[in-house]
């Protein structure tokens, strides 16, 4: 059986630790290309797969491309997805999927008109903890949830600017991870009722920041917290507490590990982005597309109710 061709479009970290690994591992994909504008960095990495400086340069050399998976910064997204639609590529994009709302509708206007699949991979949600967590709450009634996301910057995105910069998403590019999870798990919509944002003087993103969320009345969700740091040293922590009316949960470690009272539930390897692949390919085979917008909306209302506060300025 012959696979489908996808190419890479970034070279980043996210990329070289998660995507490559992954089509490897599933074998459901066809690594035919990779994106970088340092090709030389690309062939070093890439052995025999060709290596382009552009995604138009490779659509352009390989007309018969199925599918795509971006892995670029969020800000140039939009832009790139539309020009893989219009050349026929079903497209997966790297978390988060656009720089604003309107882009993310936009692109899913742009695959439905195009016929091809699109996906958005909101990679913590295809942990099986989240997938037991969402279980749990479905008939629950949940007293509170405490989302605490604290990581250092310099040591997940040494040197990469484009991260504070407008369009960057500064502390809620992990954030919304955290956020991505609370919205698969919760058996209800929820809403932001007020932020804090910390900007450093010099940069144009949040490097701190806290939300207090609520669901609907009469939806049997309590209060929501999230505090987000990317000055974290040390330890480093992505963990959800929810209290229930049965009992306390914790999701720790990004989501990869679920405790019930204490007590380990579920601990699961890290094979989220293996998971990703497979519900791309499914997507593809059956012609469907999957496109979630919920946890980008959160941060897009953050931003709207939120209080901004100038701090200290941030140097690598």
């Amino acid at each position: 059986m012959t696979l489908p061709t996808l190419g890479l479009v970034g070279l980043g970290k996210i990329a070289r630790d998660q995507h490559i690994p992954a089509i490897a591992a599933t074998g459901l994909f066809e690594l035919a290309a990779v994106v970088s504008p340092d090709c030389a960095t690309a062939d070093g990495i890439m052995g025999g797969v060709p290596s382009f400086r552009s995604q138009a340069e490779m659509l352009a050399a390989l007309p018969g491309l199925d599918a795509v998976a971006l892995c670029t910064p969020p800000a140039v997204r939009h832009g790139l997805t539309v020009e893989a639609l219009r050349a026929g590529c079903h497209v997966l994009i790297e978390k988060p999927p656009a720089a604003t709302l309107s882009e993310l509708h936009d692109l899913a206007a742009e695959a439905e008109s195009a016929r091809c699949t699109l996906f958005t991979a909101w990679h913590s949600q295809f942990n099986p903890a989240v997938e037991e967590t969402r279980r749990r709450l479905a008939d629950a009634t949940i007293r509170s949830v405490a989302i605490t996301w604290k990581e250092d910057v310099r040591r997940w995105h040494p040197g990469q600017d484009w991260i504070f910069a407008a369009g960057g998403f500064g502390v809620f590019d992990p954030g919304i991870n955290a956020l991505s999870i609370l919205t698969d798990i919760l058996p209800a919509p929820v809403f932001v009722r007020a932020a804090d944002l910390h900007v450093p003087a010099n940069r144009d993103t949040p490097i701190a920041a806290t939300l207090e969320m609520g669901a609907a009345p009469g939806s049997r969700i309590g209060r929501i917290t999230a505090d987000f740091d990317f000055l974290q040293q040390g330890e480093q922590t992505w963990s959800i507490v929810i209290e229930t009316a049965a009992g306390r949960l914790d999701l720790t470690h990004g989501g990869t590990r679920l405790l019930v009272d204490g007590v380990p539930v579920l601990a699961e390897p890290d094979t989220e982005y293996q998971r990703i692949y497979r519900h791309f390919h499914r997507l593809v085979t059956d012609g469907a597309s999957d496109v979630d917008g919920r946890p980008l909306s959160l941060v897009a209302d953050a931003c709207m109710v939120g209080r901004w506060h100038r701090t200290d300025s941030f140097d690598w």
